[in-house]
């Protein structure tokens, strides 16, 4: 039990700070852009930022699967690399199909692999949601300053 608690924290603790730090270096990127981003027109650089931040969440929830998928074939869970990745698919989006079991000695793995998907969508909608409304507020600023 200590182990998969060991493993589950460390994937999870692992698994955020990647989200974290791309998530960072990402603003970096979109903070470096303001100026362009803040003249008109706004409504096709915020669908861009929007596209652009999409194109982020997917990325990091992949490379959580692959974390999870990888980690579950290392510890021979599962026999083959897709039916570690698509456990770990279905149980990051919490969809919990249960075709695919874990063993009995690593089955709290699967609810951390869950806890890891809830708390990595929270946090990358939260960080789209504020990127996309500080761009928002700074084009509205920049519009009222012009005028």
């Amino acid at each position: 039990m200590l182990v998969q608690i060991a493993i589950g924290s460390l994937l999870l603790v692992s698994s955020v700070l990647i989200a974290g730090m791309s998530f960072w270096l990402f603003e970096l990127r979109v903070t470096r852009l303001r100026p362009w981003l803040t003249r008109a027109p706004h409504r096709p650089k915020l669908i861009m930022v929007l596209c652009l931040t999409a194109l982020w969440v997917l990325v990091q929830m992949t490379i959580a699967v692959w974390m999870w998928a990888l980690t579950f074939l290392l510890l021979g869970v599962f026999p083959t690399l897709e039916t570690s990745v698509y456990f770990s698919l279905v149980s990051f989006t919490t969809l919990g199909f249960g075709d695919i079991l874990l063993p009995i000695e690593w089955r709290l793995l699967g609810g951390m692999a869950a806890l890891n998907g809830l708390l990595n969508i929270g946090l990358v909608t939260a960080a789209m949601v504020e990127t996309l409304r500080q761009l928002r507020l700074q084009q509205i600023a920049a519009e009222e300053t012009a005028t």
